[in-house]
């Protein structure tokens, strides 16, 4: 199957969702979150992540998850991710409980696709209560299901829909032969990026595949006549010359995290940094990378 079958197929009856003037989105990819050890690249943006999560709850955007929110390639426990970053899932679950919580799987946790493994996996977590002193099983997402592709549909007829996928599908080996990636992954490119020897394999790390994978992207939504947004190579993308291809980017970026904003039919690229006051106090802060561009 190739890269174009594999896209296509990734929106084979997929969830629809309402796309107006009253819709908020926020499209978050690539978080990585790992179990808080040397090896988890979401641990040193976590607190920003936790900070622009509550502030898009209060606002009232549905979170979407574009894929690889979970690193389970380098990981086999996701208990072990929930308990290390147990406040970030506990935000998540008030999400869901109000129907504003949608996911994506990407290659790196393409295991949820079973739904044994997220009956398993994904329904409860371990919360510290009241003084620390027990530990308590609430409920996590429950009937929780992860997504191959979501396709926002839009309100005028005259206007093309968006297309979310993770993006993974563009590389065979991040797709039907995934779990080749990932044993080498686990086993070989993990204890080598303690030395610093970065995996030639990942999207995200090779520009060369990097370019190839953003190409085919590209490619696939001007053939289909869609607005495609993807995350997966890491690389955020948002230009008012190019009306074809989005990419929210990652919250593994050394200087912070990326997303996307939809809001009022038009969507905007931010990033959550840290910034310091006159008086060398620290504080969490929002900036506008580019647009806003129209999805009318």
């Amino acid at each position: 199957m190739s890269y174009y079958s594999r896209l296509s197929k990734s929106f084979e009856g997929a969830l629809r969702l309402p796309l107006h003037n009253r819709t908020k989105y926020v499209l978050i990819s690539d978080c990585h979150r790992g179990t808080g050890t040397a090896n988890d690249n979401f641990l040193k943006n976590q607190n920003l992540y936790f900070a622009a999560l509550r502030h898009y709850y209060r606002q009232g955007y549905t979170y979407i998850e574009l894929g690889d929110g979970d690193e389970l390639w380098e990981n086999r426990s996701m208990q072990q991710i929930i308990e290390a970053h147990d406040g970030v899932f506990e935000l998540l679950s008030l999400f869901h409980r109000q129907n504003r919580l949608y996911m994506l799987y990407g290659n790196h946790d393409m295991i949820k696709k079973s739904q044994r493994y997220r009956e398993k996996n994904c329904c409860t977590y371990h919360c510290s209560c009241c003084n620390n002193t027990y530990w308590e099983k609430q409920p996590l997402l429950p009937d929780m299901k992860f997504h191959s592709g979501i396709i926002l549909e839009n309100d005028c007829p005259d206007s093309r829909d968006v297309y979310l996928t993770h993006g993974h599908q563009t590389d065979l080996f991040n797709s039907t032969l995934w779990r080749i990636n990932c044993f080498l992954v686990r086993y070989l490119w993990k204890p080598l990026e303690h030395y610093g020897v970065l995996d030639p394999t990942s999207a995200a790390k090779n520009y060369t595949k990097k370019r190839k994978a953003e190409e085919r992207l590209h490619h696939w939504a001007e053939q289909e006549n869609h607005i495609l947004i993807t995350g997966h190579t890491h690389r955020p993308a948002l230009s008012d010359t190019d009306s074809w291809y989005y990419n929210s980017g990652s919250c593994v970026h050394p200087y912070g995290i990326t997303c996307l904003e939809i809001e009022r039919k038009q969507i905007r690229l931010v990033k959550w940094i840290l910034s310091a006051r006159n008086d060398m106090g620290l504080y969490v802060t929002r900036e506008e990378l580019a647009g806003p561009a129209s999805l009318q």
